[in-house]
């Protein structure tokens, strides 16, 4: 259950990290958007099934949760609002000259994926000496949890290894690191052709986890995206396709400490700003251990006479699968709970004090 928790502390501490990099661009964006003001509309408010009670204190500046359906019996998902008396764009003011890097230390190395990137768009992601275990676990990797591969990746590790089989041990982490940066520029290359569609089961001893299927129920499951933006929840289901008008799209690659391992991570962002309120859309289609996939909504709206922000988040992991399964989803939201609600906390003091 320590491991549990400690996985469940991970992949719920990322987006929260991550949060003053998703508002940068989504403030920023939209802070002449906000110029007037414009009233969060009675259908959002009735989505999030704001209760009279909750409502009151979202006007106190509390952080108020909403639930959110878990779709499947892997999925882990919360949902917070939170209302700042500051307005959209002293918000925005604080993000622009704040720190706009990534604040998460766990974070060993990331980059940005370009349009018609070659291998050289992950030659910062590498295996260090210390990680020679690791390097060792993935040219020895099979079927199981232990990490999240395809059986073609599996089977191309078990070529590695042979290939390596004199090799010293600065050798061995070179290579892999360089096999590991090709996996990772093919799964984003059949990401941007097909979508979800092109991404590759993980090969487990029994069922493959399916983080396609995952990631277009987390979509199709988001009642709030589908009142906010419908055409671009259906961009977000059928991509590769146009995306809508105002909307502009980025690709990540992220070398992060989970459970003290190294952790590949894949994430495409969509962002839509109209008149009336602005959207990031997210999604992990790759994770290279510990749990499988997720999907983040952060927005904006005027509110009052400030800002409402809203953040949903749904993660997919066989974590929570099994034996005490309704155990570990109670506890994994509480946890999830305690700590995004830490870090808003955190981020209102941060921003009213200027």
């Amino acid at each position: 259950m320590n491991k549990f928790m400690n996985i469940i502390y991970k992949i719920y501490l990322i987006p929260i990290k991550f949060l003053k990099f998703i508002f940068v661009q989504l403030l920023l964006a939209s802070a002449t958007v906000f110029a007037a003001s414009t009233p969060v509309s009675e259908e959002v408010i009735a989505d999030l099934a704001l209760k009279p009670e909750q409502i009151a204190k979202l006007d106190q500046g509390k952080i108020v949760t909403f639930n959110i359906d878990e779709a499947t019996r892997k999925e882990l998902a919360i949902g917070l609002v939170i209302y700042l008396s500051s307005s959209p764009a002293k918000i925005a003011a604080f993000f622009k000259h704040g720190d706009l890097g990534l604040v998460d230390s766990d974070i060993a190395a990331y980059g940005e994926i370009k349009p018609g990137s070659s291998i050289n768009a992950f030659k910062d992601f590498v295996f260090t000496s210390e990680q020679h275990n690791e390097v060792q676990n993935l040219l020895a990797a099979e079927a199981g949890d232990q990490f999240n591969l395809s059986a073609q990746e599996i089977k191309s590790f078990a070529a590695l290894k042979k290939k390596l089989a004199n090799a010293n041990e600065a050798d061995q982490i070179t290579g892999v690191s360089r096999h590991y940066q090709q996996i990772l520029l093919q799964r984003w290359q059949a990401y941007k052709k097909r979508g979800v569609a092109g991404i590759a089961p993980y090969h487990r001893t029994r069922t493959d986890a399916n983080p396609a299927d995952e990631l277009r129920t987390a979509a199709t499951s988001s009642k709030l995206l589908a009142r906010l933006s419908p055409n671009l929840q259906q961009a977000w289901l059928k991509y590769p396709t146009q995306l809508p008008r105002a909307t502009e799209e980025r690709f990540f690659w992220f070398n992060r400490q989970v459970e003290d391992r190294p952790t590949a991570i894949l994430s495409h962002r969509i962002q839509q700003t109209n008149d009336t309120f602005s959207v990031i859309l997210a999604r992990q289609f790759f994770v290279g251990h510990s749990y499988n996939s997720s999907q983040l909504i952060v927005g904006c709206l005027p509110y009052r006479d400030g800002s409402i922000v809203f953040y949903a988040h749904r993660t997919s992991t066989d974590q929570v699968v099994g034996l005490g399964a309704n155990l570990k989803h109670s506890i994994g939201r509480e946890q999830m709970k305690k700590q995004m609600i830490k870090n808003l906390k955190q981020l209102g003091s941060e921003i009213q004090s200027r």
